[in-house]
C-alpha cells in the first residue's frame, strides 16, 4: 500500500496561509500521513506542526517577522540582508524557541524532508534533518537569494533556498512511496509563476556561481512542471490541493498584521474544510 504525504510551499511571509491550515488539522487531530516534505517557509511551519507546538506559527508570523529587525530595507543598503534570518534565528531561540526534540521524536518512524537548493550544483538537495541540525537545514531552506545574502552550510554543502530548485516537490514525494498526497499552497489554484525582473537581477547578481544563477533562470518553469504534475498525475497517485481561494492579503515580505491575521483565518477555514472532505473522499483532486 502506498503512503500518504504532505507537502507545504514555501512563499515567505505568504506561509501565514499553511500555518491557518496546519492548525485546523492540529485542531482536528488529522494527520494521516507517513512522510512530510517542507520548502523554505513551508518547512518552518511544518517543524512547527510536528512539534505538537499549537498556533507558534501564528505567534512567529505576527510578533517577531513583523519588526524591523527581520525584513529592512535600510539594513539591505548597508550591505546587510533584507530578510535577516540570523536575527530571526536567534530571537526565534530566546523567545519562542522551535522544540527540535518533539519534532525529532514525532517523525521517528516517518519521512521529514526539507528541500534546499545547491549553489554549487544548481540541484534540489532533500534533507533529513536530526534535532542536531534541524533549525540549520531550515534556515538554509529559508535563505532566498538576494533578500538574504549568504545561503548557509550544511554538511559541507552550500545551500539555499529550496523553492529555487524544487518548489512544489510532488515528483520528490511519489518516488518516496507516496500515492496520496495532500499539496497546500501559498498560491491560488490557477497562478502561473513567470520570469520577472527579480528573476534576472537575481540570476545577474549570481552569475559567478553559474548552476544556481541557471537554476534561478529556470525557476519558473520548474513550477509550471510542477503544477502540470499535480494536475496530471501519474496512474495510482491521488493528489488533493490546498491552495488559497483567493488572492492572498499578504505578500512575500508582507509586514500588516490585519493581512496576516486574514489570510491565517482563510488557511483555518479551508483547512477545517479539506479535512471533511478528504475524510469524506469528496475533496476535488488536481484541480
Amino acid at each position: 500500500m502506498g503512503k500518504s504525504a504532505l507537502i507545504v510551499e514555501g512563499g515567505g511571509m505568504r506561509g501565514i496561509f499553511s500555518a491557518g491550515v496546519l492548525d485546523a488539522f492540529f485542531e482536528n487531530d488529522f494527520d494521516p500521513f507517513q512522510i512530510y516534505i517542507g520548502v523554505s517557509a513551508g518547512a518552518c511551519n511544518l517543524s512547527s506542526h510536528v512539534a505538537g507546538q499549537y498556533q507558534r506559527n501564528l505567534r512567529v508570523y505576527t510578533n517577531q517577522m513583523l519588526r524591523p529587525d527581520f525584513i529592512s530595507a535600510k539594513k539591505f543598503l548597508r550591505g546587510g540582508h533584507y530578510m535577516d534570518l540570523d536575527w530571526l534565528w536567534e530571537t526565534f531561540q530566546r523567545e519562542d524557541p522551535l522544540d527540535v526534540f518533539a519534532a525529532e521524536q514525532a517523525t521517528r518512524m516517518k519521512s521529514f524532508i526539507i528541500v534546499c537548493t545547491s549553489v554549487n550544483r544548481g540541484h534540489a538537495v532533500y534533507l533529513r534533518p536530526c534535532a542536531d541540525t534541524w533549525l540549520d537545514q531550515i534556515k538554509a531552506s529559508s535563505s532566498v537569494p538576494l533578500f538574504y545574502r549568504n545561503g548557509s552550510y550544511v554538511n559541507g554543502e552550500w545551500l539555499m533556498d529550496g523553492g529555487v530548485a524544487d518548489p512544489l516537490p510532488v515528483q520528490e514525494a511519489i518516488r518516496q512511496g507516496a500515492r496520496e498526497i495532500v499539496v497546500i499552497r501559498s498560491r491560488p489554484l490557477g497562478y502561473v509563476k513567470s520570469a520577472g525582473f527579480e528573476t534576472f537581477l537575481t540570476s545577474f547578481l549570481f552569475k559567478r556561481h553559474a548552476e544556481l544563477s541557471g537554476a534561478i533562470r529556470k525557476a519558473s518553469l520548474v513550477y509550471r512542471n510542477a503544477v502540470s504534475l499535480i494536475k496530471n498525475p501519474p496512474e495510482g497517485v491521488m493528489i488533493h490541493h490546498i491552495a488559497p481561494s483567493r488572492s492572498l492579503r499578504t505578500h512575500r515580505t508582507s509586514q500588516d498584521l490585519n493581512s496576516l491575521k486574514s489570510d491565517y483565518h482563510l488557511g483555518l477555514e479551508q483547512g477545517r474544510a479539506a479535512i471533511l472532505q478528504i475524510r469524506s473522499g469528496n475533496l476535488q483532486a488536481n484541480s
